[in-house]
């Protein structure tokens, strides 16, 4: 069951890219719907997804959360292995040329 969630959380390409911007550390939802633009309250639901698969924490500073990669080098790992084999396979949906200016690297 947690293998799913984890898959599930891992298969949304706007969830990809907020592990891609929490990367670079922490962030509060504000700052993430500014940089993906999109409306706070579905910044929030991807959040609430990776929380709920452990990809992500939060911590509370006054009254902001702060967002934050859970495992960093394990999930490193599984989206490095990730985008081995989604380049490999015959796609449909190149993730390159959809998004030419974001990365799956996380």
């Amino acid at each position: 069951m947690k293998m799913a969630a984890l898959f599930h959380a891992l298969a949304d390409p706007t969830r990809l890219l907020i592990l891609v911007h929490l990367k670079t550390g922490e962030h509060m939802v504000k700052e993430l719907t500014e940089h993906l633009g999109l409306a706070q309250s579905t910044v929030s639901a991807h959040l609430a997804c990776l929380r709920e698969s452990d990809l992500v924490s939060v911590r509370t500073q006054g009254r902001a959360s702060l967002y934050s990669l859970a495992e960093t080098t394990q999930l490193t790992t599984i989206l490095a292995q990730a985008e081995k084999l989604a380049s490999s396979s015959v796609s449909g949906h190149r993730w390159h040329e959809a998004h030419p200016h974001q990365s799956l690297e996380v």
